[in-house]
């Protein structure tokens, strides 16, 4: 059964936009003042999520002044659906691209999981415009790639699964699979996630959104020994000199804290790193608080900085 495309136009305090970016149609959440000039947080979700995972923190960042904007990603929610180009150096020039589209110098960049990666990313990809990272649940991606990358067994049984043609997608539409996934990701008893797994499900049944999804985790498998994953590779394996906040549940058992290990070996610019206990994988539904609570402090650093450099500057 296929879904209905307004399922992911859930009304609430922002604003529902499509705007156009690398050559391709963005659903994008705005919030907080129309001001170009005011600082923007670009929001970038995780899997099998789209922009909701957001909802708790999109109106607390516009109350604090902030433009904010929850964009699906390529293949997910409402944004376009592709049959090819699922990089992840193509998602992060999409983000560039919606940036600009808004009429913003630059951007700090906040990515869950899936849209870490992109997040990560975004210093190599588009240095200009990227102002900021903050990153929760997702470790920087170049040792991800790597032989003895310390990647637990429950994320490679994953990885594995999702290469197989057809059936991933199936599930992931008629089937429990996103329910399951919140669930094994998730703390235990921890239901801030889980709750919203008929929603998920629900777009993932969108046209082309679970087949799209699948194909970029396959190509971050079969893209390793090719040129354009050499080439990705060798765009991240620049420092980041950026602030980056990186933010980890204590009980995440997809990506436990061993494969942050080598983090700090690629940020040569200001590093934050926190954990939340009693927190899985999905941080923004399953600590919405503290993540809120983190992410006003760390653009409140990246604001007062930009605006000491102003200062200097006028003298």
């Amino acid at each position: 059964m296929v879904a209905d495309p307004s399922c992911v136009l859930v009304p609430g305090p922002w604003e529902h936009r499509n705007v156009p970016a690398n050559g391709a149609q963005f659903h994008v959440v705005l919030a907080g003042p129309a001001d170009s000039r005011r600082p923007l947080v670009v929001l970038l979700h995780a899997f099998p999520q789209f922009w909701w995972a957001w909802r708790q923190q999109i109106p607390a960042l516009a109350e604090a002044g902030y433009r904010v904007a929850a964009m699906d990603l390529r293949g997910f929610g409402g944004s376009d659906k592709p049959p090819h180009r699922h990089e992840t150096a193509v998602f992060a020039r999409d983000v560039a691209g919606v940036i600009r589209s808004l009429g913003a110098a630059d951007a700090v960049v906040v990515g869950h999981g899936f849209g870490g990666t992109v997040a990560w990313s975004m210093p190599s990809f588009a240095p200009g415009l990227t102002r900021a990272v903050a990153v929760l649940a997702n470790p920087h991606p170049l040792p991800l790639h790597r032989l003895g990358n310390k990647m637990p067994l429950r994320a490679l049984a994953t990885l594995a699964r999702f290469q197989v043609p057809w059936f991933p997608e199936r599930a992931l539409r008629e089937g429990t699979l996103v329910a399951d996934l919140l669930r094994e990701w998730s703390a235990p008893g921890n239901d801030g996630a889980t709750s919203q797994a008929p929603r998920y499900t629900e777009a993932m049944g969108l046209p082309f959104a679970a087949h799209s999804a699948m194909e970029h985790f396959r190509w971050l498998v079969r893209s390793t020994p090719r040129t354009d994953g050499r080439r990705y590779l060798a765009a991240v394996s620049r420092p980041v000199t950026v602030p980056v906040l990186s933010v980890r549940g204590a009980s995440d058992r997809l990506l436990p804290a061993r494969t942050f290990a080598r983090d700090a070996e690629f940020v040569t610019g200001p590093l934050r790193q926190h954990v939340v206990a009693g927190a899985g994988h999905f941080l923004p539904e399953e600590a919405p608080e503290e993540v809120t609570d983190l992410l006003l402090a760390f653009l409140a650093a990246q604001r007062d900085a930009a605006d000491g450099r102003e200062i200097s500057s006028s003298r």
